[in-house]
């Protein structure tokens, strides 16, 4: 028989570990904070985020998404637009671009070393494991923006179908 406590523990397990070594990757990239690295990453395929929104999309509060960009700002990654309204827009400068290619080549470097090791058969199968999952996170957290707030979206889209993107899609936002 099956045991769901025992696969949902190994579960637990690996995702932790791995998020361990994806964050660490990620920090040791550029040396700012996983939010802040979230943000760079976010600005690079969204730009011109306001504060608040780009908040939203790393999950952090108005105050600390603004603490962010301040941090973000000091270090040259970003810079504040003018002022629309209540909201100032945030984008990137040339070393946030830089910063962007090397978070996003830290993470890969990581991740890839974990799956290389599997055979091809082994790696379809986990694709399409990973696949169902990210489905069923977005079913409960409703947020693309947040679940892929580190992506790689072009390794995730070049040569297939994002499978957050498609239940976005799917659930008609």
């Amino acid at each position: 028989m099956h045991d769901v406590h025992r696969t949902a523990n190994l579960l637990g397990a690996t995702a932790l570990a791995v998020s361990d070594l994806m964050l660490a990757d990620v920090r040791a990239a550029t040396h700012v904070s996983v939010s802040g690295a979230a943000a760079l990453v976010v600005l690079a395929h969204a730009p011109d985020l306001g504060v608040t929104e780009l908040g939203r999309r790393v999950g952090l509060s108005q105050p600390a998404a603004a603490r962010m960009v301040d941090s973000l700002v000091a270090a040259g990654l970003a810079r504040r637009g003018q002022a629309q309204g209540r909201s100032v827009a945030v984008s990137l400068t040339r070393a946030g671009k830089r910063a962007v290619k090397q978070i996003l080549a830290a993470r890969a470097e990581g991740l890839a070393g974990l799956v290389t090791g599997l055979e091809g058969t082994d790696r379809r199968v986990l694709t399409d494991l990973l696949e169902r999952l990210l489905a069923q996170f977005y079913a409960e957290v409703r947020n693309a923006d947040l679940l892929c707030r580190l992506c790689d979206r072009a390794a995730c889209t070049d040569s297939a179908v994002c499978p957050v993107g498609q239940a976005e899609r799917d659930a008609g936002v």
